[in-house]
């Protein structure tokens, strides 16, 4: 095929795909994170759970906090549309908006209340954001592994700030310089962002621990509000 032909089929599918997503059928747990604009730093969290054909709203919206620069579009379970910005970039203090899956959840503790799967965070737990790495935007026990890697997000920190977390698969499987290692996890306060996670008060953070349900498929959709507004009926999200 004509590689300028190829490229504008390439393109016409990525477009058609974004515009025909929606909620996979199986999940019936979502969390809406929105935010004021592309560079606001503050926004509200919603969770959700699916009676039928409908999401229906789970006790009320807390505040969130999320990059220092703000949003832009990560790699989620959708595709990026080419025609879209701002696009997230390794190192550019922003959080992802799209769809996302959750992973693991993470802590100091030795066990948590949740369901979902959890790993405790030691002095040798680390998340890996040097994209040359074969273990970027992992986490890794770099007593266990060969460390390829110049830099990393240590786990155990001395803060509060991961004494409770869950990851956020964005960027998975890992694109080079596509953004790496984030969370949602315990704000240092209601107005100082984070550099690319979304972070919420302890009791939020432990509200999610408790109630995210690996069984149910549950998703992360975060994203300005006017974007969530023009993507609300092609996409089949719930009223905010």
């Amino acid at each position: 095929m004509n590689p300028l032909l190829k490229s504008c089929s390439l393109l016409l599918l990525l477009c058609s795909n974004l515009a025909l997503a929606q909620i996979p059928a199986t999940s019936s747990q979502l969390i809406v994170v929105t935010t004021p604009d592309w560079d606001a730093i503050q926004g509200t969290a919603q969770r959700y759970e699916r009676h039928g054909q409908d999401f229906q709203k789970v006790g009320d919206a807390f505040p969130i906090v999320v990059g220092k620069t703000g949003l832009a579009w990560g790699r989620g379970i959708l595709p990026i549309d080419p025609e879209e910005q701002p696009v997230k970039r390794e190192g550019d203090g922003k959080a992802p908006a799209g769809m996302f899956t959750f992973g693991s959840a993470f802590g100091y503790e030795s066990t948590a209340n949740t369901r979902l799967p959890y790993t405790v965070s030691t002095d040798a737990r680390e998340c890996v954001d040097d994209s040359q790495s074969s273990h970027y935007n992992s986490l890794v026990d770099s007593s266990a592994v060969s460390k390829d890697w110049n830099s990393s997000e240590q786990m155990h920190r001395k803060d509060e700030l991961y004494r409770q977390g869950i990851v956020v698969e964005h960027n998975t499987p890992a694109a080079a310089n596509g953004g790496s290692c984030i969370f949602m996890h315990i704000w240092q306060s209601s107005s100082t962002p984070t550099t690319g996670c979304t972070a919420m008060d302890p009791q939020n953070i432990q509200q999610l621990f408790t109630w995210l349900d690996p069984q149910k498929n549950p998703l992360l959709v975060q994203m300005p509000v006017a974007q969530y507004e023009l993507y609300k009926e092609r996409w089949k999200l719930p009223q905010r």
